[in-house]
């Protein structure tokens, strides 16, 4: 690894401890690791890109590990220009979420573009979210 990437990726993990603090106090954030900036609540509708990449896990792991080892293993999808990290707590299971994290505006063009993700990568996304709103739409396949 060159330096330059060293460096890239010692900035994200200056920020992972920030990162999990913020997925437990607010139930989830969405993070652009190229600009390191936590972004701020969108009037767009968020589902994972890439759902056969998502990672769900129990809620008793240790986050900020699983949240290091998530980002070095999909740092060049989580790169994407429409893409970010993106954590949720599903708040039935208490489960963690990591994703690659996609939007669009339109609930309609989310909702089909999500299913179609689902399909194509074998692994069902259960809900499309929209920070500005503060709505969750869950998804029945």
């Amino acid at each position: 690894m060159d330096i330059k990437a060293q460096q890239g990726s010692t900035s994200v993990d200056e920020y992972i401890p920030e990162i999990a603090f913020r997925t437990l106090e607010r139930g989830g954030v969405g993070f652009k690791l190229d600009t390191r900036q936590f972004l701020p609540r969108m009037d767009l509708w968020a589902f994972p890109k890439y759902p056969g990449k998502t990672a769900i896990l129990p809620s008793d792991i240790d986050l900020m590990h699983a949240l290091r080892d998530f980002i070095s293993t999909n740092e060049q999808f989580l790169r994407e220009a429409d893409c970010w990290l993106g954590t949720w707590i599903h708040p039935q299971t208490h489960e963690y979420y990591l994703d690659i994290t996609t939007g669009c505006e339109d609930l309609d063009q989310a909702r089909n573009i999500a299913l179609e993700a689902s399909r194509r990568d074998g692994r069902r996304i259960v809900a499309i979210y929209n920070s500005k709103q503060k709505k969750t739409v869950y998804l029945k396949t």
